[in-house]
């Protein structure tokens, strides 16, 4: 049960934060060089990047593509170090895919005013292993069929994933801002569903975002359905 919770954790953070160090090694000589990227995550929960071919970070790709993507929640904790963290290890590859280019710019919508110039491209990370620091005595190492998503579902829920953002932002916009203020704790606004994955919805609202965890992943429109209708009920309880 406890290994089950750490997997669940490590993934959920990743799929929460959005901004990491990523770390890679120099083109000139293999030192170590660690920056701060923002991202996203594909259905399975693997960061997908928007990177320009001018960065140090794109230029060492390019002569080796092994990175670490290190994502932490340390904000606002007296002691950094009790904060939950996963480092990341894989690599890194262009991928122009829609759907990489669909989930960067739902969860980055500001890099859509450069997505397209000429010397960007989006890079989406193969997930290896990963290694999970919960706090104090809590660290565990993952492969990634133990904190990815599986496939099937994942695949499932990206082909329905524009209906289910469509048909929740039209019709039962009064469910997602409930489900901002009561699982999300923010203020009331104009929110809006921007993704929907196993693992979670993203919301949006006035440059805000917010990510909501469902209590279990959901794998097809099925369980994704109840899934909302329960939280919704949950909300306004």
């Amino acid at each position: 049960m406890t290994e089950r919770r750490n997997q669940d954790m490590a993934r959920l953070l990743v799929r929460r934060r959005g901004v990491g160090m990523l770390a890679t090694a120099m083109a000139d000589g293999g030192a170590p060089y660690a920056s701060m990227v923002t991202y996203a995550c594909d259905h399975q929960g693997q960061p997908v990047f928007l990177f320009s071919t001018l960065s140090d970070h794109t230029k060492n790709i390019n002569a080796d593509n092994r990175v670490s993507l290190l994502v932490e929640d340390a904000v606002g904790r007296h002691n950094p170090q009790t904060g939950p963290r996963v480092s990341l290890l894989g690599t890194v590859k262009k991928d122009t895919s829609v759907d990489v280019r669909a989930r960067f710019l739902a969860r980055h919508p500001d890099a859509a005013l450069y997505a397209d110039f000429g010397d960007f491209t989006f890079y989406r990370m193969k997930v290896e292993r990963a290694h999970y620091v919960g706090g104090f005595a809590r660290a565990v190492w993952f492969d990634a069929k133990q904190i990815l998503s599986p496939p099937t579902a994942a695949k499932t829920i990206n082909e329905i994933e524009q209906g289910i953002v469509e048909h929740m932002n039209r019709d039962h916009a009064d469910a997602i801002n409930a489900y901002a203020h009561a699982f999300a704790k923010r203020r009331p606004g104009p929110w809006q569903m921007t993704g929907c994955d196993t693992d979670g919805v993203d919301l949006r609202a006035d440059g805000r975002y917010a990510r909501v965890d469902f209590h279990k992943p959901v794998t097809d429109s099925n369980t994704c359905r109840k899934t909302l209708i329960e939280m919704a009920h949950s909300a306004r309880a």
